[in-house]
């Protein structure tokens, strides 16, 4: 096999709470990652020799050392002791720095294929925990579908498509730094803490009321929304468009609708078309986001 072709999928978060530090100064994470049929387009080739080289169709994006994708790859190796090359190209789709883990994305379908492409058969436990020293949200991309995510949201536990639907993405023509929202919501937020009260995530994955999913909250709004107060203009629109939850994905800045009828969902987004880059979207369950990863693989 010379070369195999991957779909990388986008997430959205329902619900991130911030519920503390951890010793290595990482935030304690409760969220639910979901994957959307939102998605970049990855070639893999085999080289002759043994070096890495990337390319993609993103000028903003940097194709070098830095990147996540190259990062797994060089990782993989060093893991391995591979003597093997590759030449990878990407179609970029994900709007990166809007919080859907185009990156993140990238980087856990190049561990799955490159064990692949390299016939390195790699068990799953140390894919996963090279996913995890590339990135936070890299190991859910190992598993898509609905997934419980704690610690750095890398604790992951599968879980049944409970949310299937709509969601109407808009896409601001600003991105929004990681860090800095992080640092933002510590400097607010200085005992870090939400031991006071009880997780909504919880309750609701417990009892599986839908007021109660409506009722999810993402805690770096907080923050994000002081920065760029647009961006609560949009979640509130969205809510009176008739989006049974609306919130800012990740730490954004992408903010989206989801729906459980399409067409109330294609009437929102025409809603918004005028002022912003707006993306129809649809949940991916596990079973069909395993089905979607290795297309014309």
């Amino acid at each position: 096999m010379e070369k195999i072709e991957a779909l990388s999928l986008a997430k959205i978060n329902f619900g991130l709470e911030v519920s503390g530090l951890q010793p290595d100064g990482y935030h304690e994470l409760r969220t639910l990652f979901q994957t959307i049929n939102l998605s970049d387009w990855l070639v893999f080739r085999l080289r002759i020799d043994d070096t890495i080289k990337l390319a993609g169709d993103l000028p903003a994006i940097g194709w070098d050392e830095s990147n996540l994708i190259y990062r797994a790859a060089l990782s993989l190796k060093q893991e391995t002791g591979s003597k093997q090359g590759v030449e990878i190209e990407v179609k970029k789709i994900i709007p990166p720095g809007r919080g859907l883990a185009g990156g993140s994305s990238n980087a856990a379908v190049t561990l799955l294929v490159l064990n692949r492409l390299w016939d390195l058969n790699l068990p799953a436990g140390p894919l996963l925990k090279l996913g995890a020293s590339i990135g936070a949200d890299v190991p859910f991309f190992f598993y898509g579908g609905l997934c419980f995510g704690a610690g750095r949201g890398d604790r992951l536990e599968p879980l049944p498509g409970l949310l299937a639907g709509w969601l109407v993405l808009v896409i601001p023509d600003f991105t929004l730094s990681t860090s800095r929202v992080f640092k933002e919501y510590e400097a607010s937020s200085p005992s870090l803490t939400s031991s006071g009260k009880e997780s909504k995530i919880i309750q609701f994955l417990t009892r599986q009321d839908r007021s109660l999913f409506r009722q999810l909250k993402n805690d770096l709004e907080l923050v994000a929304f002081k920065i760029y107060p647009q961006l609560a203009e949009i979640k509130e629109e969205m809510t009176q468009s008739g989006a049974e939850l609306s919130m800012m994905t990740g730490s954004g800045s992408a903010v989206y609708g989801f729906f459980g009828d399409k067409q109330q969902a294609e009437k929102a987004a025409d809603k918004f078309r005028a002022r912003y880059k707006v993306i129809l979207a649809e949940t991916v369950g596990r079973e069909q986001y395993k089905e979607r990863l290795l297309t014309g693989a």
